[in-house]
């Protein structure tokens, strides 16, 4: 009996480890070729006008606190009417999840035709077993729609993700920018947080405004068949946990009504609460699941590559491949990249690599700030001279340049590009300035550097090289 076993047991275990191979190695196989940019898509972003000489349609802010990133998402989704969209990667009901999913059902309660869109890998984690999803999602107004539900069994699909962050208001408004739908992104609620950006988008009321750019992509991008409707089923509605979610969410908006006040029950007043812009376009990713061409990148480094006077940079981590350099390297104008410092970046794997390729970066020539502000920057921005304010989802490494979905919004305005530079410039004074890998040139007075922890110099030594195999993954 004892041999039996035994023999069993390896045979379970060679089962388990062949699964587990074929999980790891057929997830990874499909994103290991890094496709380059096709030449209809090279003509596609040097044929966009993104400058104009005369004032557009759209009209913009930078929304740089958490709390106001909150409260302008209830703001907008209070002043939807007809539709409402909200896409994001991770959505979870914490206080400041909450606060957005009672916005939501408020507005589908007021007859809004509401469209939840959330990456599939998050959503398990999340919304499953979820009754606060759920009272969402059984109500007649409201479709939640899933981008490639993970299936372990189909591991070749399960790497691609849908990274894009937008909110968006009828014709007439949209926020677009970094922020995941959670409480390290939005609000003032305790607990971890992390720094991050979004621009306001007005419609003043024409058909030439960006906001049809961002809805052809969402409507494209839902069409694609990886996409799922998650639990529609209306009576789903009558389990008396998800009844008593769903009164909670209604009993959580009359407190915020109270909460915010005149801000949330008054007419709000876009037009003076946003500058003119000359022209908006919005850079994309492909949709499809597998290794995507680096569109959005090679557009960001096409603007920088023709900037005449100064490129700004902003992003969490740095992890690029030779041809991402090489484009760095490419720019012609003095160009600063700030990043977290290995010790204040809140990703564990952004950090370890960007200790392990730091001198290539320094390679490319362009001044490096390392961020020590205690708390994790999750911004993504450019800004180009004094006239083109970018802001959106990607960061400046391998997996949002090849695998994620991916959006960047290019705003031509002198005023929103004077307001990104000075909300950039706000973080820049507590970044030091690197003089190489070991060496600060600059360190502003009374900041210093934080030693790395344990936890990351042995994660460094001791799966280093492991993780610089996979590095296109993080």
């Amino acid at each position: 009996m004892t041999k039996l076993i035994w023999k069993l047991f390896k045979i379970v275990l060679t089962l388990l480890l062949a699964f587990l191979m074929y999980v790891v190695i057929g997830g990874i196989v499909p994103f290991l070729h890094h496709p380059d940019v096709s030449q209809t898509k090279k003509e596609a972003v040097e044929s966009t006008q993104f400058y104009s000489d005369s004032a557009g349609p759209d009209r913009a802010t930078i929304i740089e606190d958490n709390e106001e990133a909150l409260k302008m998402r209830l703001r907008v989704i209070k002043d939807a009417k007809k539709t409402l969209i909200l896409s994001t990667f991770d959505f979870r009901s914490d206080d400041a999840g909450k606060d957005i999913l009672a916005a939501l059902l408020n507005a589908a309660d007021r007859g809004v035709k509401v469209e939840i869109f959330a990456d599939g890998f998050n959503s398990i984690i999340q919304m499953e077993n979820n009754d606060y999803f759920y009272a969402l999602s059984s109500n007649k107004n409201i479709k939640i729609i899933i981008y490639n539900q993970v299936n372990i069994l189909i591991p070749w699909n399960g790497l691609g993700r849908m990274h894009d962050k937008y909110v968006i208001a009828d014709d007439s408004l949209y926020i677009l920018g970094g922020r995941n739908t959670f409480g390290y992104f939005l609000g003032d609620y305790a607990g971890h947080k992390n720094y991050d950006r979004d621009v306001l988008v007005y419609n003043t009321g024409s058909k030439d405004s960006s906001i049809y750019q961002l809805k052809d992509y969402y409507k494209k991008i839902t069409s694609q068949k990886c996409c799922s409707v998650f639990h529609n089923n209306e009576s789903l509605g009558e389990k008396d946990s998800v009844k008593k979610a769903g009164q909670e969410l209604r009993k959580r908006y009359e407190n915020l009504e109270n909460k915010y006040g005149k801000f949330l029950t008054e007419n709000y007043d876009y037009k003076a609460n946003t500058y003119e812009t000359n022209k908006i376009n919005l850079l994309s990713n492909p949709t499809s699941l597998y290794a995507k061409q680096p569109t959005v990148y090679y557009g960001l480094m096409y603007l920088a590559k023709n900037a005449k006077k100064e490129v700004k940079i902003h992003t969490p981590y740095i992890i690029c491949n030779d041809y991402m350099y090489n484009e760095l390297k490419n720019i012609n104008v003095p160009t600063t990249i700030m990043t977290n410092s290995a010790e204040n970046n809140g990703n564990i794997f952004g950090a370890v690599d960007y200790l392990s390729h730091k001198k290539d970066i320094i390679n490319t020539g362009v001044t490096i700030k390392e961020y020590e502000g205690g708390i994790s920057y999750h911004g993504k921005s450019m800004t180009i001279d004094d006239d083109i304010a970018i802001v959106g989802s990607f960061n400046m490494d391998m997996r949002s340049a090849y695998i994620d979905t991916e959006l960047m919004l290019v705003i031509n305005s002198k005023d929103i590009n004077k307001q990104l530079k000075a909300s950039m410039e706000e973080y820049e004074k507590k970044a030091a300035t690197v003089k190489n890998e070991t060496e600060y040139s600059h360190i502003p007075e009374g900041m210093k550097m934080k030693e790395l922890s344990d936890k990351k110099k042995n994660i460094k030594a001791w799966f280093g090289w492991a993780m610089n195999g996979l590095r296109f993954l993080f």
